[in-house]
C-alpha cells in the first residue's frame, strides 16, 4: 500500500468508526469547524488494533530512526502501547513508556511507567492542539538523558494557532517542529481529507468539501 493509499484508508476507517465526522463543531479556540476528529472513540479492541496498524506502518515508512515509544497521558498511553504491539507483529519489537499525571510516592514511584527512557524516543499522541503535552513529554525525555526523535500523530489539522478572530502565522505542529527541531509525522492531514472528499463518489460526503475547503482557506497553513 502506498502512503497516499494508507492515508486515504485511514480517513475511510476513521469515518466508518465515527471518529471523524462532519457538521458544526466549536473548537477550543472558539472556531466553528466543519469536521471533528475524536480519537477517544477508538474504544473497542478491533478498532484499536486497526489504528495501531496505521500508526506502526506510518512510523516505519517515515524513515525516522527510533529505539522506543512514549505515550503522554492520557490518550497517548493506549496509542503508544497498541502501536508497540503492532510494531512487534511487524518484526520491530521496541519498548514503550508513559507518564502519570501525578507522581507516585510508593512502589516504583515517580511519574514514568514502563521501560526506561533511553535512546531515540518517538512521542505518540492523537493530535497536536496547543503542543502542551509534547513540550511536557520532551522535558521528561530529556531529563532522563534520552533524545526526543519525533512526534507521531493521527491527524494534522494544518490549522494556524489563535482563535476565531486572531489567526497566528504557524500551526501547532509547525511550532513544535521549529521549537524542538524534530519531525512531526501524521497518518493523515487536512490536505489528505480534502483530497479524499474530492475523489469521493458518495454525495453525502462530497457535500462537505466546500465547507472544509473554506475552513482551510481561512485558518489553514501550507502543506
Amino acid at each position: 500500500m502506498t502512503q497516499d493509499n494508507l492515508r486515504h484508508a485511514f480517513i475511510q476507517f476513521a469515518l466508518d468508526a465515527g471518529v471523524l465526522s462532519f457538521g458544526e463543531f466549536v473548537t477550543k479556540a472558539g472556531r466553528t469547524s466543519p469536521y471533528f476528529f475524536n480519537a477517544g472513540l477508538f474504544n473497542q479492541g478491533a478498532m484499536l488494533g486497526q489504528v495501531a496498524q496505521f500508526y506502526a506502518k506510518t512510523l516505519l515508512a517515515s524513515g525516522v530512526e527510533f529505539d522506543m515509544l512514549f505515550g503522554p497521558a492520557y490518550k497517548g498511553i493506549t496509542l503508544a502501547s497498541a502501536t508497540a504491539v503492532a510494531l512487534a507483529g511487524m518484526g520491530r519489537d521496541v519498548p514503550f513508556a508513559y507518564n502519570r499525571k501525578e507522581a507516585k510516592d510508593h512502589g516504583e514511584g515517580g511519574t514514568i511507567v514502563g521501560a526506561k527512557l533511553q535512546g531515540r524516543v518517538v512521542i505518540i499522541d492523537d493530535v497536536i492542539s496547543a503542543g502542551t503535552s509534547v513540550r511536557e513529554s520532551v522535558q521528561m525525555i530529556r531529563a532522563a538523558g534520552a533524545t526526543p526523535a519525533a512526534v507521531l500523530i493521527a491527524l494534522d489539522r494544518m490549522e494556524r494557532s489563535g482563535n476565531a478572530e486572531q489567526v497566528g502565522a504557524h500551526s501547532a505542529v509547525q511550532d513544535v517542529q521549529r521549537e524542538f527541531g524534530m519531525p512531526v509525522v501524521s497518518i493523515a492531514s487536512l490536505a489528505d481529507l480534502l483530497q479524499y472528499l474530492d475523489a469521493s463518489q458518495n454525495p453525502a460526503l462530497a457535500q462537505h468539501r466546500a465547507a472544509v475547503g473554506a475552513y482551510r482557506a481561512r485558518y489553514g497553513v501550507d502543506a
